[in-house]
């Protein structure tokens, strides 16, 4: 496994060794004693599957403490456009976001760690994506962001008034009016 940086700390993307041969891949897409060695150290007890359509846009989530979550997201199928943002106060990169293409094709997976808001934009015709949480879900400590904060301009990837959104997610506060406690 390999283990890149970006330009936020504590984000980081994460691909794994995919051995090939004329019958398939494989590949770890988890070992924890690996990702130990690599400075990756949580302990993961749930795991969320998601099937999405084209234009399908998920987010931004996020879970207060005592329930927040660190999340380890990796695509099945399809490509998707995955976006994190920094809702951490003391942080220098508070309120920036970042966003990576991960896809069953690449294989890459983004740790977000809590203190983000997360989201995704799918844009095959369909994807479906699993991720791991350190946390169990807790409805009372849920949070989120508007999709199309201004502020943020996150892109992501498709053209806004097209995108397929849960009304839950099309009445979350803007950035400034976010509930979050970190």
């Amino acid at each position: 496994m390999k283990v890149d940086t970006t330009p936020i700390q504590d984000l980081v993307v994460i691909t794994p060794i995919v051995f090939e041969d004329e019958r398939g891949y494989f590949m770890e897409s988890y070992n924890e004693n690996k990702l130990k060695d690599l400075g990756v150290d949580i302990d993961f007890v749930q795991d969320n599957q998601s099937f999405s359509k084209r234009g399908t846009l998920r987010g931004l989530h996020y879970q207060n403490p005592p329930f927040a979550q660190t999340k380890l997201i990796r695509v099945l199928e399809g490509e998707i456009i995955d976006v994190a943002v920094d809702l951490r106060k003391d942080s220098p990169t508070f309120g920036q976001s970042f966003s990576v293409k991960l896809t069953s094709e690449n294989k890459k997976q983004l740790l977000v760690p809590q203190g983000f808001a997360h989201g995704f934009s799918v844009i095959s015709e369909t994807a479906l994506v699993m991720y791991k949480c350190d946390q169990f879900y807790d409805k009372a400590s849920e949070g989120g962001i508007r999709f199309d904060d201004q502020e943020l301009n996150i892109d992501w990837g498709m053209d806004l008034k097209d995108a397929i959104v849960s009304d839950k997610d099309q009445i979350l506060p803007d950035f400034k009016n976010c509930n979050s406690k970190f």
